[in-house]
């Protein structure tokens, strides 16, 4: 009898489509067990193609991560002396957003796709300073804490650990822990704490921001070393925007998350995001996070990455906006984790912004910056 059907007949198919049942994808909030540990399947190589898409299309330029040359001078070693032939590096490194970016997109459709607000990410760590292109990415996640959202019972509230590692010799190359909310298969009972807002009366009184801004006059280390020192005997602040914007566009939005194995819906399902609170599908918020770092960077001698706290993702960024970059100097110091001595060690905040000026990313980095005389 099937065999007579026209099954593109429209409302043959209509009819189809209203009784098959969906194969769905990723894990609802009732799937996660504190102690639970994912293995993360298939992992990918974390390419020179890849790095290099990645790094030119969020505005990382930073020669280190486009020129052998120079990955060879800014090599770590314990003299002065230059590395031999052998130790020369065949291309330049993974650049340390390219491999947190592939690192959560391998996990996505395992802890995340079915959605909900991705609420924060923090002791952000790379091990390993200069991973060579053709390394094979293994990641797996530890869930941590489970418990109910008491604001959306919808939805539960779950925290990760997660390592990539070396899939040939399981060499730990980047950590995090994450916090997401997630769909539940059913809504949580649970009693909504009430609440009103203090009258405008009771409400505490913006604080008045300090002054003067104080922004440091070059690139190097010594420069914001300088700009603190001038901003704490002026009781100001070494605060500053970076020129550069950049539009989120199809190759943004929807090219690298899918180039990372983040099949998250949000960033390429027209369709599926028409009724959500966005309207559209949205940018990955690496993509925003690392744009945003990018700008700032150039306005940098960034010699590497050391870490990142207290990530948030405040608003969404849709197709056609704008990410800029504003930046505090928080701390410098002269330790850092290089052998060599050519750098100095500086933590910021970095809040990322649309062309609205809304905070869309804000978080904590801690880099090590290179002296003037390198």
């Amino acid at each position: 009898m099937t065999d007579d059907l026209e099954w593109t007949d429209t409302d043959t198919f209509a009819q189809a489509l209203g009784r098959a049942e969906t194969r769905e994808k990723g894990n609802c909030f009732e799937d996660f067990e504190v102690g639970q540990l994912i293995d993360h399947e298939p992992g990918l190589t974390l390419t020179r193609w890849g790095n290099e898409l990645w790094t030119s299309q969020t505005l990382n330029h930073d020669t280190r991560y486009w020129r052998r040359d120079v990955t060879r001078a800014r090599a770590p070693h314990t003299d002065e002396t230059q590395m031999t032939a052998d130790e020369q590096p065949d291309a330049p490194p993974i650049h340390p957003d390219y491999l947190l970016a592939a690192t959560l997109g391998c996990t996505v459709e395992d802890l995340s796709e079915k959605g909900g607000y991705f609420l924060g990410r923090t002791d952000v760590r790379f091990p390993v300073d200069g991973i060579a292109p053709g390394i094979d990415l293994r990641v797996e996640s530890e869930v941590l804490e489970t418990k109910t959202s008491r604001s959306r019972p919808e939805y539960g509230i779950v925290t990760w650990r997660t390592r990539g590692y070396d899939g040939n010799t399981d060499q730990t190359l980047c950590t995090y822990e994450r916090t997401n909310m997630i769909p539940r298969r059913e809504p949580a009972s649970v009693e909504i704490d009430g609440g009103s807002e203090r009258p405008p009366s009771e409400q505490a009184a913006t604080p008045s921001l300090p002054e003067p801004f104080i922004t440091p006059e070059g690139e190097a280390f010594e420069d914001f070393e300088a700009a603190l020192e001038t901003a704490r005997g002026e009781n100001g602040v070494v605060a500053y925007r970076h020129e550069r914007g950049r539009t989120m566009d199809d190759v943004t939005v929807a090219t690298l998350p899918l180039a990372t194995l983040n099949t998250a819906k949000q960033h390429h399902n027209v369709d599926a995001m028409a009724n959500s609170p966005s309207g559209d599908i949205v940018t990955y918020g690496d993509v925003t996070r690392s744009a945003a770092l990018g700008h700032a960077r150039s306005d940098e001698r960034t010699f590497r990455e050391v870490a990142f706290e207290n990530e948030r993702f405040h608003t969404f960024v849709t197709p056609g906006d704008t990410v800029y970059c504003f930046t505090r100097v928080l701390e410098t110091s002269r330790e850092t984790t290089t052998s060599n001595r050519r750098a100095g060690t500086v933590r910021f905040e970095h809040i990322a912004f649309n062309q609205r000026d809304e905070p869309v990313y804000s978080g904590t980095r801690t880099a090590e910056v290179l002296t003037r005389d390198t």
